[in-house]
């Protein structure tokens, strides 16, 4: 059965690569020229075949197309300013191909950036390549690839076009509670996992179900100092270890260094760090170069918590705690606020309400 939905404006697709588009032993994506019309040949038969009234897309011109391991800061940018362009054009509703080794981080910085706009974000990408890298002879869809069934999640998200930026991996997560589990199960239900709906205990961010034209104006005002500001960019994640207090401190210290807007610690359990004179000092320093530190954990489930006595004195420090955000979400909105103009406390205060955003 068709699908009965009705689009109120065109799709933009966005290719940037991964394995999505990757063919050939050993893979590599395959250059544009000669992976879009592919993608463009499938595209037009789902459309065309799968949906009950005729619906507008089109690929968007994208010159960023790159294994997702060599995403950077810069290349975050330019996609934030490719959806925004193609908003103020009218498009509000988009499907974006990417890799998987950052996907978690691309979508959760677009759901950072894209908070309080009726866009509609689906992002997704691949386990397996789409075309059968073992038919040498012709291009062919790999029957055991999760790349359609991923692409065409993505595509119906987008027509329904609901607000916001979602993750479309077998099932469809919120973008800012997405990690990747496995590193190369082909599974796809089970490489990434997320949450499927707002859960009261999580932070939400808001979308609008309307056009906001103060949103677009605001954004497009703002848009060079914020390309510039992303691209500049300085946050430092520190992987604990058991290590002495003192070598942590000259960590810190050395860090500070090159100036960062943002330190990330991922310390042990609900987020202890070792305790001395000297990492105390270390962590005013960075409260008073203006330096955001956060604290998360290395477990991959539980989050953060300020209840214990071994990580309590961190707030006597000016650290902020994560609570049970994604390590893809604690950089992704450090990103965004590194393109404000904010002093520390301001930032501070930007976090904790974030954090305390839940839904009712």
């Amino acid at each position: 059965m068709k699908n009965q939905f009705v689009m109120k404006n065109k799709i933009g697709i966005i290719y940037a690569g991964g394995t999505f588009g990757s063919y050939g032993k050993p893979l590599q994506s395959l250059e544009p020229k000669v992976f879009l019309p592919i993608l463009t040949e499938i595209l037009h038969r789902h459309f065309q075949e799968d949906y009950l009234y005729p619906l507008g897309w089109q690929i968007l011109s994208n010159d960023v197309v790159k294994d997702s391991s060599q995403l950077s800061p810069a290349d975050f940018a330019h996609f934030y300013q490719l959806i925004l362009t193609a908003r103020q054009a009218g498009c509000r509703q988009f499907v974006l191909l990417t890799g998987t080794d950052t996907l978690s981080y691309l979508s959760a910085f677009l759901a950072e950036a894209f908070v309080g706009s009726d866009l509609c974000i689906a992002v997704t990408g691949a386990m397996q390549p789409l075309l059968d890298a073992n038919n040498i002879e012709k291009f062919v869809i790999d029957p055991e690839t999760d790349a359609s069934l991923n692409l065409f999640c993505a595509c119906q998200t987008a027509v329904e076009g609901n607000s916001g930026v979602w993750v479309c991996f077998d099932s469809i997560h919120m973008a800012h509670t997405v990690s990747k589990l496995y590193s190369h199960d082909f599974t796809a239900e089970r490489a990434f996992a997320g949450y499927l709906q707002p859960d009261p205990d999580y932070p939400q961010s808001h979308y609008l179900e309307k056009t906001n034209k103060q949103w677009i104006k605001a954004h497009e005002k703002n848009l060079q100092t914020t390309l510039q500001r992303l691209k500049n960019a300085n946050i430092i994640p520190l992987y604990l270890m058991p290590i002495s207090a003192e070598q942590l401190a000259y960590q810190v210290l050395s860090a500070l260094a090159s100036k960062p807007s943002a330190l990330i610690f991922l310390g042990f359990g609900a987020g202890n760090l070792p305790k001395s004179e000297a990492v105390e000092q270390a962590l005013k320093q960075a409260y008073q170069q203006n330096c955001l530190v956060i604290i998360t954990t290395q477990c991959p489930f539980g989050g953060v918590s300020d209840s214990y006595q071994a990580g309590a004195w961190l707030a006597d420090c000016g650290v902020m705690t994560s609570g049970i955000l994604t390590l893809s979400t604690i950089y992704a909105r450090l990103l965004w606020l590194s393109t404000k103009d904010a002093d520390i406390q301001s930032r501070q205060n930007f976090w904790q309400n974030c954090l305390e955003n839940t839904v009712e």
